[in-house]
């Protein structure tokens, strides 16, 4: 008897298990994050800066389970890069010269990089005089085009996916895993 009710226990658990740990997974389309647009003056600004990185600020939208969607205000690094120069100093990105990413890292000559460290993901800043990006938590440093020169982080700075569509440039912001030295995507915003 008591045989019995542990088993009708086991599958009624694992009948209702099953429907609500499906649920709590994103669809293939919602795992893939959204667009968000940059103002044509930052577009401008960042095509014109050549020797400097411009901090571009965007807002996406996030819906977090049964809560009404709110407005997210982020910035991101960008620079205007030759890309066979930065296809030499990101060789940690390319394999063959083809991306190991499931996006292009440069497009349109310009990078756009995630402002999180990605030694424990602390917001890092460029030094003009020095001409790097230095994080101020363990002093992890990175070149113009987001090589790693130094310090504790594992890998150079995190591109995100950039886009043009209608005359305006678009990211996406993706959360990439710290503390590994493969860039691994923890999350795409939606």
């Amino acid at each position: 008897m008591a045989r019995a009710i542990v088993t009708a226990g086991s599958v009624i658990g694992l009948s209702l298990a099953v429907p609500i740990i499906g649920g709590m997974m994103p669809s293939e389309a919602e795992s893939k994050g959204t667009w968000a647009p940059l103002s044509r003056e930052e577009f401008e600004e960042l095509n014109l800066a050549t020797q400097t990185p411009v901090r571009l600020l965007f807002t996406y939208s996030v819906q977090d389970a049964y809560l009404a969607p709110t407005a997210e205000h982020e910035y991101v690094w960008g620079i205007k890069a030759d890309p066979a120069e930065f296809v030499r100093e990101r060789a940690d990105l390319f394999r063959d010269g083809r991306p190991v990413l499931p996006y292009a890292p440069i497009n349109m000559g310009l990078a756009i990089f995630s402002p999180l460290c990605p030694h424990l993901g602390g917001r890092y800043n460029w030094i003009p005089d020095a001409r790097i990006f230095r994080c101020p938590l363990h002093g992890s440093t990175f070149n113009f085009c987001g090589a790693h020169l130094g310090g504790p982080a594992p890998r150079g700075l995190d591109p995100l996916p950039l886009q043009e569509r209608d005359g305006l440039a678009e990211i996406m912001w993706i959360r990439y895993r710290a503390t590994t030295p493969d860039h691994i995507v923890v999350s795409y915003q939606a």
